[in-house]
């Protein structure tokens, strides 16, 4: 209101007139100018606060794991617990290394049953030829979506890169997953030295290729993660100084921030639960840990981004 008093003193009424024409059009001009977004370059994630970003729940032929306490359980076969829980996905292994996972079908059968986004994952191995574990993840997800009559529109495809993968592989099996879908998959990736040295290093035009698959994060601890062979890369500490570290996206897309390690006989839960993200040790109210993870984004978002790295259902 003051600046418009200013004005007034200022210009004559021929003057105002003129203004009045020309600053909404320069306002309007503004407002539609865009940063300059990379042709295929995943969509950057929206800011969420951490108690609202959606849960995603991702599980092998090793889950459910053993009882730990009281609570709800769940199996392959029913997984309603893990959606009363809160959880808005389920992200299943096909795969690793040239065998196919048992649990599968029966996992994304019983999460689409109960309205939860179905995925899968393949564990790519360095043993084997990429591309023949890029096609067996193919056959396995196209056998998968003609198996059922799907309440999901699309099935979330995810490459979970080895620590110890070759730079070809990687984008042998990309390139593979892609030419047979049409579809750029998800990359998930460890806190692996090796791997924050092999893509910080790649040169532009492999970057660019890379950048064309959301991150998908591991930080489990914001205390841990540092590897002696690697000094130039600290304890990461928060999710995005790991992201940082690899030199690559502007952000992460999926968070697992609840791991589980086999020690001493047992299930052990490690989870990060430090400043903003104060995580639980349990999801709700499990009576066994699972490994979890967050989507930066909304409700909304997480179902335009099932839709984008995702294979039609139906």
């Amino acid at each position: 209101m003051v600046a418009i008093r200013a004005i007034d003193a200022i210009f004559s009424p021929m003057s105002r007139r003129a203004l009045l024409v020309l600053v909404p059009a320069l306002f309007l001009a503004l407002t539609q100018c865009r940063t300059p977004v990379e042709p295929g370059a995943p969509t950057p994630p929206a800011s969420v606060a951490p108690g609202q970003m959606p849960q995603i729940v991702n599980v092998s032929a090793y889950d459910p794991k053993e009882k730990q306490r009281e609570g709800r359980d769940y199996t392959e076969h029913d997984v309603s617990a893990l959606r009363e829980n809160g959880a808005s996905a389920l992200i299943a292994r096909a795969g690793k290394g040239g065998n196919l996972d048992t649990k599968c079908a029966d996992f994304l059968t019983a999460a689409d049953r109960v309205g939860m986004l179905p995925g899968v994952y393949y564990r790519l191995q360095t043993h084997v030829d990429a591309v023949a574990q890029a096609d067996q993840f193919i056959d396995r997800a196209k056998a998968l979506a003609a198996s059922r009559d799907w309440t999901a529109g699309t099935l979330l495809l995810v490459g979970d890169f080895d620590a110890q993968s070759r730079m070809d592989d990687i984008l042998r099996f990309m390139d593979r997953v892609e030419s047979r879908t049409g579809v750029v998959p998800v990359a998930y990736l460890e806190n692996s030295g090796h791997l924050k040295t092999l893509i910080a290093g790649a040169d532009e035009a492999t970057k660019a290729r890379l950048r064309r698959m959301p991150y998908w994060i591991a930080l489990y601890s914001h205390d841990k993660g540092y590897d002696p062979k690697y000094p130039q890369f600290p304890i990461p500490g928060h999710p995005d100084a790991l992201t940082k570290q690899y030199n690559l996206w502007s952000d992460w897309s999926i968070w697992q921030y609840g791991g589980v390690e086999w020690t001493g006989g047992r299930s052990v839960p490690k989870v990060y639960s430090h400043g903003p993200y104060q995580f639980p040790t349990y999801f709700g109210n499990l009576d066994r840990p699972v490994e979890r993870n967050v989507f930066k984004g909304s409700p909304a978002d997480l179902q335009a981004f099932w839709q984008r790295h995702g294979m039609a259902l139906r």
